[in-house]
């Protein structure tokens, strides 16, 4: 019997191993939602060890164990490779920014998630999927009085970007080859000094190869945009990803030292970043934190403050 559980044991292990391994041979799509839980993997894949080990000592449990460990440790490394330097706390914020996907059949949670934006103090308000608030705009523009989206530069409702400040030439672009109008551009003055905001929804990273497309598209924009860039929005995938992870490296993009989960919602904590707030120098971030309630979406949104470095 001891036999047969430890053989059970060994074989979902080496099986869930060797799915987060192969990120290290091929970007296959199938394989993005795997890859993007690769520290959640290997410490389950690490306790399965442990209770293989506990059943029966092996040399085997202790090779599953110690590939377990390295893959949790690089994951790990992978995502404080972005991690910009802390900015100190005297230094002010020049402006905060939301970014929250709202889902967009969320309507009966539409006023709430309007009184929430209007009483958040963000600066800038990132939301996708934002259908619900259509019918809410007007009391949001009261506060928010320059949006794009949902109208403006678009018939669909998925993007809807709104400031306090003017935007300065926005505009709406398609994102690869599936959705349309997944990325708003567009720059806010602030006292003097202009900020790039790109606001993204990405495909989910099994559709296809359309979620690779759509990064390769942010790849060839942000380089257009000189200056300070904040790239925030629904990647549907955590920076481990490697298109992800090519993307921040290749354009020089940063995070904090530990993004906030925001998926699945049921996880809470425990779950993983799949909805990001990047920075480009010379702006920095200074904060991100989860907003603590998800008010029905299948998200948690985000609020983040950002520092210029002098």
């Amino acid at each position: 019997m001891r036999d047969t559980i430890f053989c059970v044991f060994s074989v979902l292990t080496t099986f869930v191993l060797a799915i987060v391994s192969l990120r290290y041979v091929t970007n296959f799509y199938l394989l993005s939602l795997f890859y993007s839980f690769q520290v959640h993997l290997a410490v389950a894949a690490a306790a399965a060890s442990l209770a293989a080990l506990l059943v029966k000592r092996h040399w085997y449990a202790l090779l599953t164990l110690a590939v377990s460990l390295v893959l949790a440790v690089h994951g790990v490394v992978m995502a404080r490779e972005f991690v910009e330097a802390a900015v100190e706390e005297s230094r002010p914020a020049i402006f905060r920014l939301m970014s929250f996907n709202i889902e967009n059949d969320n309507f009966a949670n539409g006023p709430a998630i309007a009184d929430m934006v209007i009483a958040s103090g963000a600066d800038v308000v990132n939301i996708l999927e934002a259908e619900p608030l259509l019918s809410e705009l007007p009391r949001l523009l009261k506060t928010y009085p320059y949006y794009v989206g949902c109208g403006i530069g678009m018939e669909q409702c998925d993007t809807l970007v709104l400031s306090k400040r003017p935007l300065i030439e926005p505009r709406i672009r398609n994102l690869g080859l599936l959705w349309r109008n997944r990325l708003t551009i567009s720059t806010i003055d602030f006292d003097g000094r202009k900020v790039n905001f790109l606001a993204a929804h990405l495909t989910k990273p099994y559709y296809d190869e359309f979620h690779g497309l759509e990064i390769a598209d942010l790849a060839e924009v942000i380089p257009s945009l000189p200056g300070p860039l904040v790239l925030a929005g629904d990647f549907n995938t955590s920076i481990l990803a490697p298109d992800v992870q090519s993307l921040m490296r290749s354009q020089g993009l940063g995070t904090v030292s530990l993004e906030p989960a925001t998926w699945p919602i049921a996880a809470g904590p425990f779950g993983i970043p799949i909805d990001h707030i990047l920075s480009k120098a010379p702006l920095r971030l200074k904060s991100v934190r989860r907003i603590a309630d998800s008010y029905g979406s299948n998200h948690f949104g985000l609020m983040a403050e950002f520092a210029i470095d002098p």
